[in-house]
């Protein structure tokens, strides 16, 4: 039995977003064909994804100098410890879908601050006199987004930097198996939504039968 974590950062549901929609189509399909996997949705809109701030620097110092948990303060309990419990959940799980719409080139600040929250040194990648070596090596990953304009190719194929930064730290954490299911072009060619949607949602699902 795997765990798959259905991470999604869109404020909306699946009746108005494209990504969550066709997100709901891969999950769904997937609970089919794998119905003794555990699914843990993690709506980062509804989650307490600690920003690290002033006092998470400030907790993790106090730690690193050998002091205990009980001698942070709340506010650094309460921060220190969430990031904590999402790391662990994060590296406990066997398989990641990351569903976001792309957002002014990239995708919704909460999926950075969980990305944030998930890259731990010692836990999803090591330092070693080689350099930084990914921790992940038996996990997959896959990222469904949304973009209302072309990004496949030509010139915006440049400026899209969601999917590109989920790559880089895909690859980073030693995940091996990274794929991406985008859907495209809705808003520039608003004639052909309803028609791309439904492609993206056909694909959604044979390859909710390979992952």
């Amino acid at each position: 039995m795997a765990k798959v974590l259905y991470i999604t950062a869109h404020p909306n549901d699946d009746t108005q977003s494209y990504s969550m929609a066709v997100g709901k189509a891969f999950i769904d399909t997937y609970k089919e064909v794998n119905p003794n996997d555990e699914i843990v949705h993690l709506d980062l809109y509804k989650e307490n994804i600690p920003h690290i701030d002033v006092d998470v620097f400030s907790g993790w110092g106090k730690l690193q100098s050998g002091k205990g948990f009980e001698e942070l303060s709340a506010e650094e309990k309460a921060k220190v410890g969430r990031l904590s419990e999402l790391s662990e959940q994060f590296i406990g799980a066997d398989k990641y879908v990351f569903v976001t719409p792309l957002w002014n080139f990239s995708f919704p600040p909460v999926m950075k601050a969980y990305l944030d929250s998930v890259a731990v040194a010692g836990k999803t990648f090591k330092y070693t006199e080689k350099g930084p070596v990914g921790l992940l090596t038996d996990k997959k990953a896959l990222h469904i987004q949304a973009r209302g304009g072309i990004y496949s190719e030509g010139p915006a194929a440049e400026m899209e930097m969601g999917h590109r930064y989920l790559t880089v730290l895909m690859s980073f954490f030693g995940v091996p198996s990274f794929d991406g299911l985008f859907v495209e072009g809705h808003n520039a060619m608003p004639d052909k939504a309803a028609e791309i949607k439904e492609n993206a949602i056909a694909r959604a699902k044979d390859m909710a039968h390979t992952f």
